[in-house]
């Protein structure tokens, strides 16, 4: 996702917030580096459970794949039970 479309979409989150002002002080003191204004995710899930993101990615996987529904769900869970069995069946993985 580009960066651009990236913050419109946190400006969104924002702006449904019932106080988009203190949502943004909230978020800006959580995660002060100027970086984090244009990262992929927020202060709460952070990069790797961030559901922006994740459904982002899904729908994307969904694209490419041509895949629509149903047909994206069980596509996606059969590729990552093979890749969940390939690292050894460990749910709490090493880096």
């Amino acid at each position: 996702m580009r960066v651009g479309r990236a913050w419109r979409i946190r400006q969104d989150q924002f702006n449904l917030s019932l106080d988009p002002e203190t949502a943004r002080e909230f978020h800006d003191e959580t995660l002060p580096a100027e970086g984090a204004k244009t990262a992929h995710f927020c202060s709460m899930c952070g990069p790797h459970f961030c559901s922006m993101r994740i459904t982002e990615d899904v729908r994307k996987y969904a694209a490419e794949r041509g895949l629509t529904g149903a047909g994206a769900i069980e596509s996606g869970m059969q590729e990552k039970r093979k890749e969940f069995l390939e690292k050894g069946v460990e749910i709490y993985a090493k880096s």
